[in-house]
């Protein structure tokens, strides 16, 4: 018997009682290391059913939340923990750059340059330039995600940071033509720009659109050699009372509506009156098809 569905998987009553089966069986002891526990419980669970990214890796974070919605319903029992360690935010280390102004006409700088720096030794540049000067500061990316940095020379002027979709987005689905089982099948083609900096003692006029231009220009490319699949399109959000999304619109990025003002929090819906607009980038002429699957 079909008991619920989460993260599009079906649970039954047999399942039920295998992942409780596992659960027990797996719980260490000790019952300190819930982290590496759920863990371990989790891929278990994923090789058992086949419940694979596109990538082939494990959604191993899906079953994650698959455990602690159950968890929650009170339809699976997890063994008392005897310690629960406090949950530590990762600590970025500031890393001091020249904040020399640079101010000056697109066409004085020395080339422009953008590179993928995650995985790099300059990852931590990145980290720490976001925390200390982009508004929302760093937070850090869940799931699949790129993170690029451009240079004139050797000065690091923007950081851009590339995520997973957002799960649901009206005007996105209209505008792809997607249905709700479609999207969920082919919305890992999308990346979401999560972040995009321009140091704030930068201020050369189009700057901010070329950096965006040339990252695009290699991001689908990049995105294959990390998760073996590529991107036909592109999303960002640009909050309405903050930003015009000027950047966006120099670089050809398609406004297809807003977003309702609200953000999920666990399984709520919570509203906070920030309406931000949707922009969309295609990298393929036949993103549409390609997203939808459609046939020729």
């Amino acid at each position: 018997m079909e008991l619920l569905v989460i993260r599009n998987r079906k649970i039954t009553d047999k399942d039920l009682k295998f992942i409780q089966a596992v659960v027990h069986k797996h719980w260490d002891k000790s019952r300190t290391q819930i982290s590496k526990i759920l863990t371990q419980i989790s891929k278990i669970l994923c090789t058992k059913w086949n419940w694979v990214q596109p990538s082939g890796r494990l959604k191993d974070m899906a079953c994650r939340e698959l455990l602690l919605t159950l968890h929650r319903k009170g339809m699976l029992d997890y063994p008392p923990p005897r310690y629960t360690p406090p949950n530590k935010k990762k600590v970025v280390k500031n890393i001091n750059v020249d904040t020399s102004p640079v101010n000056c006409k697109i066409n004085k700088l020395e080339s422009v340059q953008v590179k993928m720096v995650r995985h790099t030794e300059l990852e931590p540049l990145y980290d720490s330039l976001v925390e200390q000067y982009h508004y929302l500061r760093y937070v850090q990316i869940v799931g699949n995600h790129l993170k690029y940095m451009a240079f004139t020379g050797d000065i690091p002027v923007a950081c851009i940071g590339w995520g997973s979709a957002a799960w649901a987005v009206n005007s996105r689905e209209q505008f792809v033509g997607w249905t709700k089982a479609v999207k969920n099948k082919h919305l890992h083609f999308v990346a979401n720009n999560t972040r995009y900096l321009v140091l704030p003692w930068v201020t050369v006029k189009c700057l901010a659109s070329k950096i965006m231009a040339l990252n695009i220009k290699r991001i689908s490319s990049d995105w294959l050699k990390v998760y073996n699949y590529p991107l036909y399109m592109l999303e960002t959000f640009v909050e309405q009372d903050r930003f015009k999304g000027t950047c966006y619109k120099a670089s050809n990025w398609i406004h297809v509506g807003e977003t309702k003002g609200t953000s999920k929090k666990g399984h709520k819906h919570l509203k906070h009156g920030k309406i931000k607009d949707v922009y969309l980038y295609p990298l393929n002429k036949n993103f549409k098809r390609l997203l939808r699957d459609d046939t020729i």
